[in-house]
């Protein structure tokens, strides 16, 4: 059960170590893009294309998809950045449902565990499998693998990195439970000073205040790439900052001012420090480094 890219890795993974995979559940085909054309999931093309049954249900209670459900006889069921399931699916199958997670649970539990462990500075994340249970992300741990985040690492090389990752510990998860050798960890017993969590990334969360370090408007630009990006106003136009480096120290004006030689760079002042903008698109543009950017547009010193 997936959707996004994110899944593909472990529905391959899973394919490619001799798993039986007797159907695939994921979204209904949708309107997107510019033409408003009707396109399928990731997980959707993949499975189509390597002869895998297909399910793409509306509401997860519908009696007749419970049904089709049932008649897969599935001994287990694995879901990878998919919806919230009720209870009479997750626990449909004799060996239950597992989930993989991109944090090192309990740490980062909700939505978006990769720009939250970014956005707050993180060195280090990992994956985590679990059975499911009632409350999201709370399930009894199978496995963990921890991962470095790069001083420079956006969200979306992070998630490149862990899906590859995630879909490994995925495939050893199952062949554990299948040997028997998994022991099941409540994340009750795991004691942490310090419970962070990761819940929907909205638009007031993309919005760069300026007032901040400059090492938390880093983080903030980092976490957010590609997607959903740190956006700012700049000369009356919002614009989006995709890359950046930071040079720390006095500033010499009001946060939020900028420099700017209109050729090379452009800065603008925390709180304790420069951002520097490297990639960036202005709102109606295209993405682009800073210096193609300056050859196009005059900056108002």
């Amino acid at each position: 059960m997936g959707t996004p890219e994110f899944a593909v890795a472990s529905l391959d993974a899973i394919c490619k170590a001799g798993y039986q995979v007797v159907g695939v559940i994921t979204a209904p085909d949708r309107l997107a893009g510019r033409g408003m054309k009707l396109t399928e999931s990731a997980v959707k093309k993949y499975a189509v294309e390597n002869g895998l049954l297909v399910l793409q249900p509306l509401k997860l209670k519908d009696p007749h998809f419970l049904d089709e459900l049932r008649s897969l006889k599935a001994d287990l069921q694995i879901v990878v950045a998919f919806r919230m399931l009720p209870e009479l699916v997750w626990n449909m199958p004799p060996m239950g449902t597992v989930n993989l997670h991109g944090s090192l649970l309990p740490q980062y539990r909700g939505a978006a565990p990769i720009n939250w462990a970014i956005i707050n500075g993180e060195k280090e994340t990992g994956v985590t499998t679990f059975k499911l249970k009632h409350e999201i992300d709370t399930g009894d741990i199978l496995l963990q693998e921890k991962m470095s985040i790069g001083a420079d690492e956006t969200f979306g090389e992070v998630h490149d990195r862990m899906k590859e990752i995630g879909a490994g510990v995925l495939v050893q998860t199952i062949t554990g439970l299948k040997d028997g050798s998994l022991k099941e960890i409540p994340q009750s017993s795991i004691e942490l000073d310090n419970l962070h969590s990761a819940p929907k990334i909205f638009t007031d969360h993309c919005r760069i205040d300026w007032s901040a370090s400059v090492q938390a408007v880093h983080n903030l630009v980092r976490g957010l790439s590609p997607v959903p990006g740190a956006f700012t106003s700049f000369q009356g136009k919002m614009f989006k900052i995709f890359r950046s480096e930071i040079e720390t120290g006095d500033t010499h004006g009001e946060t939020g001012s900028y420099q700017s030689d209109g050729k090379t760079f452009l800065k603008f002042a925390c709180k304790d420090g420069y951002l520097f903008v490297k990639e960036l698109q202005m709102e109606g543009k295209k993405r682009m480094g800073i210096e193609d950017f300056l050859r196009g547009f005059k900056i108002n010193q």
